[in-house]
């Protein structure tokens, strides 16, 4: 993973996220369904796929600040472009480095997060 960043986003719901147990690796509810996490490296590209993704989900979202290098469970780039990496099981906790709320606009749009430094 040197050629790639060191820290990659997700986008959780803060009423999902919060309401699961702090002491549990976290699994977003379309794993059971898809068999991954989304990911997407850089903070201004997580911001054009939420907006992509999320459209104007009017729920308050944790943008997810993860080292990969913590990450346990593999972690595959499967898109051309290699911004986008899953997560193919759990995310432990001890990965997520940082919390923030998601940054919106007025009309409702993502706006790009703080890199991590």
């Amino acid at each position: 993973m040197s050629d790639k960043p060191r820290y990659t986003f997700h986008y959780a719901p803060m009423s999902y996220f919060d309401s699961l147990d702090p002491a549990e690796d976290y699994v977003p509810a379309e794993y059971g369904e898809e068999g991954f996490i989304h990911c997407t490296d850089g903070a201004a590209n997580m911001a054009k796929t939420a907006n992509r993704h999320l459209g104007r989900d009017p729920r308050d979202f944790w943008a997810l600040y993860i080292d990969k290098e913590r990450v346990r469970s593999p972690i595959k780039y499967e898109d051309p472009r290699e911004i986008y990496p899953h997560i193919y099981g759990p995310l432990n906790r001890d990965a997520i480095v940082r919390m923030l709320p998601a940054m919106r606009a007025e009309d409702g749009t993502f706006l790009a997060m703080p890199e991590i430094t």
